[in-house]
């Protein structure tokens, strides 16, 4: 079946449940983190479509930490207070029990970024009921971004690279790592010199490459998933006297700071995310599940965004006022 299909199916579905029910209420959106520019650009798509259908909104700090997230779930639905529910998972496998719990009680809840359930590359619901997924599914990007660092180390023998994860305790992130791992590990000459842990945030991202270029000083590429590592990463060479110039660069969310950097020659890629349309995205398909209109259950985002979703010098000439969707 379709995707117009299963839209239409699970609009009359949900009709059914709510009875085409009014505009009106609070939407919890639960942040893996609210002290970070991505989170808070998802926030600001949720409020933006929130207002214009109706609804208020709340925001949660997740503080990337899965058992708070999981609590502040159970919490809310325990309140009553909430119409409506959007997650960025902090543990997309983990954080099950408390969707199937909202599930439970009608009330209906989405996931952003990732997906919720055991396969991470699955936009289509793995516990049954959930609203809507929009999502980049984890490997097809990630594949993208270590397919250019074989472009790119082609003519280089040895290529030395870095990989600035997020943190290796997030099973996303876990399966971006075992990705580059395996796509680069298929070329002789392409060697991983080190990983580090940026938790995404520039400070961690400093400290871990600053310990890593003093026992790797030769280093060619650093693939990261997030821009915010590559902050502190370009920090970090320049303290080394290293030229980020000289590298490739390679970071993942689009942010404004990243394009720039793009623009400038200092880095040369981002893996985008669009977190301000992936929140409009999903409000919108909560506000139709409460309002029992036609849903939208599985949205790509490496499809939904506004460019393609591998961003370089390339694409950025040919959208000259594209700006990213958040800060850093």
């Amino acid at each position: 079946m379709g995707i117009l299909g299963k839209t239409l199916l699970a609009g009359v579905a949900l009709a059914g449940m709510t009875g085409m029910a009014a505009a009106e209420g609070t939407i919890a959106y639960f942040a893996a983190t609210s002290q970070n520019g991505f989170n808070q650009a998802t926030y600001e798509g949720v409020q933006e479509v929130a207002a214009k259908r109706g609804y208020q909104t709340e925001i949660l700090d997740g503080q990337f930490d899965a058992a708070v997230q999981y609590s502040q779930i159970e919490d809310a639905l325990a309140s009553g207070k909430y119409v409506g529910m959007i997650v960025a998972p902090n543990d997309s496998v983990g954080i099950a029990g408390a969707f199937e719990q909202v599930v439970a009680e009608g009330i209906p809840i989405g996931t952003v970024l990732f997906p919720v359930g055991p396969d991470l590359n699955t936009l289509e619901p793995q516990v049954k009921g959930i609203t809507v997924t929009a999502a980049s599914p984890p490997v097809p990007g990630a594949t993208k971004q270590a397919e250019a660092v074989i472009g790119y180390c082609a003519e280089k023998n040895p290529c030395r690279v870095v990989i600035m994860i997020g943190a290796k305790i997030f099973p996303f992130d876990n399966l971006r790592l075992a990705t580059y791992e395996k796509v680069l590990g298929q070329h002789d000459n392409i060697k991983v010199v080190a990983v580090g842990e940026g938790y995404y945030s520039p400070d961690p991202s400093l400290k871990a490459m600053t310990d890593i270029l003093q026992a790797n000083p030769d280093v060619d590429v650093v693939l990261s998933n997030a821009d915010q590592h590559l902050v502190g990463v370009e920090i970090a060479l320049e303290g080394a006297g290293i030229d980020p110039a000289g590298l490739y660069l390679s970071g993942g969310g689009a942010a404004a700071i990243a394009i720039t950097a793009i623009r400038e020659g200092r880095w040369d890629s981002t893996l985008a995310y669009f977190p301000k349309t992936m929140g409009e995205l999903a409000m919108e398909q909560i506000a139709n599940a409460i309002e029992g209109k036609p849903v939208t259950q599985a949205i790509n985002m490496d499809e939904a965004g506004p460019l393609d979703a591998m961003i370089d010098a390339e694409v950025l000439k040919a959208h000259p006022d594209f700006v990213g969707e958040w800060e850093q």
